[in-house]
């Protein structure tokens, strides 16, 4: 024998296991296996496997040479395989058609259903050719032979269904079960309702929509499915082509299929949408007809990208779609198809995911969505879209080309000076402005205005650009250059092989000119001035003469006043603070006698026109701007300029208002805490030097701030053709030396459970207020009374402390210096500490003086300490008392609450050690042990270091949330 089943034979008996082969062998021998039918294609058989439940069903596909069996072995080919192949070729060697096995009379499993009272009841029987017989136990117990039972061969879907029926197998069945149960008749092949054959399904049939014409437009409404014939109780129902199935929703929401069932309209042009999303979402879960031919038509095209390109001027605008035809017919917006006139594309989403997915990887775009770049960007993203098909010649993208490297060329005709900047290839040209803020902002490339973008000259910019930056921030009309801005042109002009003007040329050298020449001095001038004093009226005279500006520096004590009054011409305004009015007045007429003087003060006060100086005040400056301002000065002086420190205070403006040919700012802390107090200084001596108060915190203030050691350097270059700065320790030799000590103080238990209870309460106010958004300096203004907690209980609002260890300390102090024949000063910011320490010193029995702010003569008050014979203490507010005053017969200088600012108590401490001080001065700081004044006198190193930015070596180390809170910490 020979053909396709002797081939099928030696392949499966090739792949089968030699065990499997042979109980293959066994159960054709036993006859187990039965014939069920043959096509042209296959041969179906069971094999009934002793002691089993499920009979196994074989397909053979002898053209194929190939099997399959629905047992669950994992081997290539299986016993019941092998037994089929080889009963059956058993069969064709005994001339029939199918083997009829020892098993052929039994029955197999079939369902009857049949209907009861509204309801269907269910049974299982076992068909055989003598008949049908109920199936009354479990197929197991059946087989197993524990009941009895007709003979059968079951499948594993009998299987499955009995599994599906759970505990109940016949009669009406519980509602729950027919889901499962429906499922698994689908694979039963003999299924009868009352005698008529039907078939199971587990689809939801319930409801079928239907479009129709609307009055808006169009109707979308639900009925219930018409294929259904008969419901039946458990939801069941019979359609029409004698399927069972269940009544449901079809996946519709309730909300949903209460409003289809209303009906739904759509207008005319949301036709689009309904073709391409709505209905074929709706079919998806229930049939859908259509009753209406005002559809548009659809067709199938894929999607793709296009671009709308715009320039304005250094921005490039790209607006992608996502489109349907050429020219686009629909475009997708928000995920949603919106129809632009002609046939509707009908959608490919997966064509449209691959797009996206395209146009982000490679571009970094998303639809609907417009970009705008600028600089660096635009350029990259016009070359992405250059590399984009059919976007390779866009004319708008041409104007995004790449040109070179930019090559700067200054120009210098006089005093006007220019700058711009040529293409390197050269094509276009830049401006300076757009070139210095592509740089200040960290961008690479500029517009040019022939077209494209050019590289700027980074390395140039780096060595140049603070300085040309600055040069044209001070142009005035015709690109002139100030005077003041001529010693920078000259530095910039050297590097550059430029010329400058004769008289700009002339201006410098006089500025340079050697500090040992003899000044020309007042024919009046009483006095010998010191060598360094002498320097300092020459460098006044050459800033006069130039008709530029002047910001004395020197240290306190070095005799600002003096050197001034040697220097000042015509008819001169003094606006000092009130305290050292008197002493401006004195030395005058002390060292000018020649200088008619007018003081300005009081509620009489009236303005001498034949007056040389004019003195007044700060408070006064306020409060009679206007008349002051009236006045073409030929001399303006502010003494203590750090007076107008900020900026916004109506006597800083005041102050930058005043007219004036030579204007001198004399201050020995002209920076105390920011250097917008610098900025605020030279806006009153040579306006809009230093720019706007915005592009100095940004070049400057900023920079200097995080530690940039180069805006420093750039800052003090700036400025020093116009600033002074002497220390005593460098020109005063012969001064006596100064010691500061640190005098640490222990609380006494009261006040260090007040001083521990503050600080814990202070600590989560400042964190508060950092959360709240409160700048470093609004958040030290909580410390106030954890500071006053550490000099005296009593400063503290409700508290019942009334000693204080710190008094007890400076009485012990002062009455053993007063012993030895010492005067002293004592310093505190607080008029009411020093109301504490009067009755200290009476109790003592030291006599003692009082100046603050309060105090009417105040020269009476100093020319009394001055005496010999005067009292042996004076105590002094900061606010009076911090500057201006010559207190030279106090020896030892007492601070009773350190302040975060080193400039102030150095004020202070001045007071005593100046020209004229003959003894060693003790300045001694009172601190109390583990408080937040400890933390105060390593912050005040820090502090310091601010003015030496600006004026000297050093950089600023700002003072941030940190270090603020590590001031509370325990």
């Amino acid at each position: 024998m020979s053909g396709p089943l002797e081939e099928l034979f030696e392949e499966l008996r090739s792949q089968c296991s030699s065990g499997s082969w042979s109980r293959g062998v066994e159960l054709a021998r036993a006859e187990a296996v039965s014939g069920e039918r043959e096509t042209d294609d296959e041969i179906v058989v069971r094999v009934a496997v002793p002691n089993a439940v499920v009979s196994p069903t074989v397909v053979l596909y002898p053209d194929d040479a190939d099997w399959d069996c629905d047992c669950a072995s994992r081997e290539p080919a299986c016993e019941h395989a092998a037994a089929a192949v080889i009963a059956v070729r058993r069969a064709r060697n005994a001339g029939q058609s199918l083997p009829a096995g020892r098993q052929a009379e039994a029955g197999r499993l079939a369902v009857r259903l049949t209907r009861e009272n509204g309801a269907l009841s269910f049974e299982r029987v076992v068909v055989a050719e003598t008949g049908e017989s109920p199936l009354r136990s479990t197929i197991a117990a059946v087989r197993s032979g524990r009941v009895d039972g007709p003979d059968f061969l079951a499948t594993g879907e009998d299987v499955a269904l009995e599994s599906a029926l759970g505990t109940q197998r016949r009669g009406v069945l519980p509602r729950g079960v027919w889901s499962a149960v429906l499922a698994a008749l689908a694979r039963i092949a003999d299924v009868q309702l009352d005698g008529t054959p039907i078939t199971a399904s587990s689809e939801q049939v319930g409801f079928q929509g239907r479009l129709e014409d609307g009055p808006a437009g169009f109707r979308l409404r639900v009925r219930p499915d018409p294929r259904i014939l008969e419901r039946f109780e458990g939801d069941l129902v019979l359609l029409d082509d004698q399927t069972l199935c269940r009544a449901g929703a079809s996946n519709l929401s309730g909300r949903e299929l209460e409003e289809l069932r209303r009906g739904r309209d759509y207008a005319a042009d949301e036709a689009a949408a309904l073709v391409t999303e709505v209905l074929p979402s709706l079919r998806e879960r229930i049939p859908v007809e259509i009753a209406t031919n005002r559809l548009p038509k659809t067709h199938r095209e894929p999607p793709r990208l296009s671009f709308e390109i715009a320039r304005d001027g250094d921005t490039l605008r790209v607006l992608p779609l996502l489109v349907y035809g050429d020219p686009p017919t629909a475009r997708v917006d928000a995920g949603q198809l919106v129809a632009l006139g002609g046939p509707v594309p009908l959608r490919d989403e997966a064509a449209e995911r691959a797009l996206l997915r395209q146009l982000q990887s490679e571009l970094e775009l998303a639809p609907g969505r417009r970009l705008e770049s600028t600089g660096g960007d635009a350029l990259a993203l016009a070359d992405r879209l250059r590399r984009w098909p059919d976007l390779a010649d866009d004319s708008t993208l041409r104007g995004f080309a790449r040109r070179g490297s930019l090559e700067p060329r200054p120009t210098l005709d006089g005093d006007r000076f220019d700058l711009s900047f040529a293409g390197g290839d050269g094509e276009g040209t830049a401006s300076a402005g757009a070139v210095l803020s592509a740089w200040r902002e960290g961008e690479s490339w500029v517009p040019l205005d022939g077209g494209g973008f050019a590289e700027i000259p980074s390395d140039w910019l780096r060595a140049h650009g603070a300085r040309v930056a600055d040069l044209l921030a001070a142009r005035g009309e015709r690109d002139a250059l100030p005077p003041t801005a001529w010693p920078e042109l000259i530095a910039f002009a050297a590097d550059h092989d430029l010329t400058p003007a004769p008289d700009v040329l002339a201006l410098c050298e006089r500025l340079e000119g050697e500090d040992d020449a003899s000044p020309a001095l007042p024919d009046g001038l009483r006095a010998t001035l010191r060598h360094y004093q002498e320097d300092g009226v020459a460098w006044l005279g050459r800033l006069r003469d130039a008709g530029l500006p002047a910001l004395l520096a020197d240290d306190m004590g070095l005799g600002k006043t003096l050197q001034t009054l040697c220097a000042v011409r015509g008819r001169t305004l003094v606006v000092a603070p009130t305290s050292v009015l008197p002493n401006w007045a004195a030395e005058a007429e002390r060292f000018r006698p020649d200088l008619s003087v007018c003081r300005y003060h009081g509620a009489s006060r009236s303005l001498d026109p034949d007056a040389d100086l004019t003195v007044t005040s700060y408070a006064l400056l306020r409060l009679d701007a206007k008349k002051l301002g009236e006045i073409d000065w030929d001399c303006v002086v502010l003494d203590e300029s750090q007076a107008i420190k900020n900026p916004d205070s109506q006597v800083a403006r005041a102050a930058h208002a005043l007219p004036g040919r030579f204007r001198i700012a004399l201050s020995g802390t002209p920076v105390e805490n920011r250097l917008a107090e610098l900025w605020s200084q030279f806006q009153f001596l040579a306006r809009g030097w230093l720019g706007d108060r915005k592009r100095f915190d940004e070049i400057y203030a900023k920079p200097i701030a995080a530690g940039d050691a180069e805006a420093a350097e750039r800052l003090r270059r700036r400025i020093r053709p116009f600033v002074l700065r002497r220390l005593k320790r460098d020109v005063a030799p012969e001064l006596p030396p100064r010691t500061e000590i640190v005098l640490h103080v222990e609380l006494s238990e009261p006040e260090r459970t007040l001083y521990d209870t503050i600080r814990a309460a202070t600590r989560d106010d400042v964190a508060k207020r950092f959360a709240a958004g409160a700048n470093p300096l609004q958040a030290l203004e909580a410390l106030l009374r954890l500071r006053q907690a550490a000099c005296h209980g009593g400063l503290v609002p409700g508290s019942e402390v009334t000693t204080s260890a710190k008094l007890e300390v400076l009485r012990e102090r002062l009455e053993s210096s007063v012993a030895e024949g010492h005067k002293a000063l004592v310093f505190s910011q607080w008029t009411s500490l020093l109301d504490r320490v009067e009755p200290v010193l009476r109790d003592a029995e030291l006599p003692f003086a009082r100046l603050d702010g309060s105090t009417a003569d105040r020269g009476a008050v100093v020319d009394a300490f001055q005496a010999e014979d005067g009292p042996p203490v004076l105590l002094v507010s900061l606010r009076a008392g911090g500057s201006g005053l010559n207190l030279t017969a106090a020896d030892t200088v007492y601070i009773l609450d350190p302040w975060w600012n080193p400039a102030v108590e150095a004020q202070a401490a001045d007071r005593a050690h100046r020209i004229g001080q003959t003894r060693p001065v003790v300045v001694a700081r009172l601190v109390a042990t583990d408080t937040v004044e400890e933390r105060v006198l390593a912050l005040q190193e820090r502090k310091r270091a601010l003015g030496e930015a600006a004026l000297g070596e050093g950089t600023v180390a700002p003072l941030n949330r940190e270090e603020i809170l590590d001031l509370l910490r325990s």
